[in-house]
């Protein structure tokens, strides 16, 4: 075993065909040891149409130890299911950290995220800040109609 898969339970199971379901997984990989749990994510980008949709070509398998989770790739990798050639290996976390359920939205459109470090925009240094801090004014919009009656007398 790898030295940095110690302790890993989770296996990647990438190659998957379309008429793969999770009880064929279940069933398959099930006989390396106990599973705690099989995941299929869902091709759907709408969570309410998850049920109509197809995977996305890939599973990931927990089990209970990480010598069967080994036992699963040194015995899959490369194996068919269903005429496709699966590639078997250690999962490893996404890049970037996302958090569960984040799916591949931007930091701020979460309302937390908001909270915790976005700034009202007179206070945020934007263009209207910087030109209430040119003219001296705390009124944005004042400084900026003195910014533009400034422009048309030149």
């Amino acid at each position: 075993m790898e030295g940095g898969t110690k302790g890993k339970k989770t296996i990647f199971v990438g190659g998957i065909g379309e008429d793969v379901d999770e009880s064929i997984i279940y069933e398959n990989f099930s006989t390396f040891g106990d599973i705690i749990e099989v995941q299929l994510p869902s091709a759907a980008t709408n969570p309410a149409l998850q049920a109509e949709s197809k995977h996305r070509g890939f599973a990931f398998v927990t089990y209970a130890s990480p010598a069967d989770a080994q036992d699963a790739i040194d015995n899959m990798d490369l194996n068919e299911l269903k005429g496709r050639v699966l590639k078997v290996n250690i999962a490893r976390p996404m890049k970037g950290g996302m958090q569960p359920g984040a799916g591949n939205r931007a930091v701020w459109e979460s309302e937390e995220w908001l909270q915790q470090y976005a700034k009202p925009l007179a206070q945020s240094g934007g263009v209207q800040g910087r030109t209430a801090q040119r003219s001296g004014s705390q009124n944005p919009e004042e400084a900026a109609n003195e910014e533009d009656e400034g422009e048309m007398e030149e």
